[in-house]
């Protein structure tokens, strides 16, 4: 269950941070700039350390895991916490594999993409081609199918419009700011 929500939870905060705020927006802002820059050159993902691509999740998962640490004994709660604390902190760098060659790759990292238990190369580039409002999930890809053949992150869009007036990015015609680079190096 752990990697399973773990999934839809990578897709959620991927939807959401994708589409609102920006590098104002307090407590995210550097993610938010981030995750624009990413859509505006994704092949830079593949370039950083494994440590860069984890550093932010990391610092935020042993936060969230050490209460639940000390209050808990529980050997299946600690076992749901650890799968999906783990699978988020990993997501990032399950992420910059899906933009890698598969020649760049380790067998073992083909082998769990093609099998879908890793986000696949082709699954995420879905994400980064018009109109840039589907495939967020980048554990493993599974929750994306089902979440944009029923439109439920439209849905949660139209809600957030309704009820705060604020329309996401993914409403607008893509533009040079958050869109990749026509001349952009593609490795997906």
């Amino acid at each position: 269950m752990g990697y399973i929500l773990a999934d839809l939870g990578s897709g959620v905060y991927h939807w959401s941070i994708d589409n609102y705020g920006d590098a104002s927006t307090p407590g995210f802002g550097s993610q938010i700039e981030a995750f624009q820059g990413h859509h505006k050159w994704p092949w830079t993902i593949t370039r950083r350390e494994f440590a860069n691509n984890l550093h932010s999740l990391a610092r935020v998962v042993a936060f969230s895991v050490l209460p639940v640490e000390l209050v808990c004994s529980d050997p299946v709660v600690l076992g749901f916490v650890g799968m999906f604390s783990g699978c988020i902190m990993f997501s990032q760098q399950f992420h910059a594999w899906a933009h890698s060659t598969k020649s760049k790759l380790p067998a073992a990292v083909v082998a769990l993409q093609d099998a879908g238990v890793l986000v696949s190369r082709g699954q995420h580039a879905d994400h980064h081609r018009p109109p840039y409002n589907n495939n967020y999930c980048i554990v493993s890809g599974i929750w994306n199918d089902l979440l944009d053949r029923n439109k439920v992150l439209e849905v949660l869009e139209m809600v957030v419009y309704f009820k705060l007036g604020v329309k996401p990015r993914s409403w607008s015609d893509p533009n040079s700011a958050w869109t990749e680079d026509e001349d952009a190096e593609i490795t997906i």
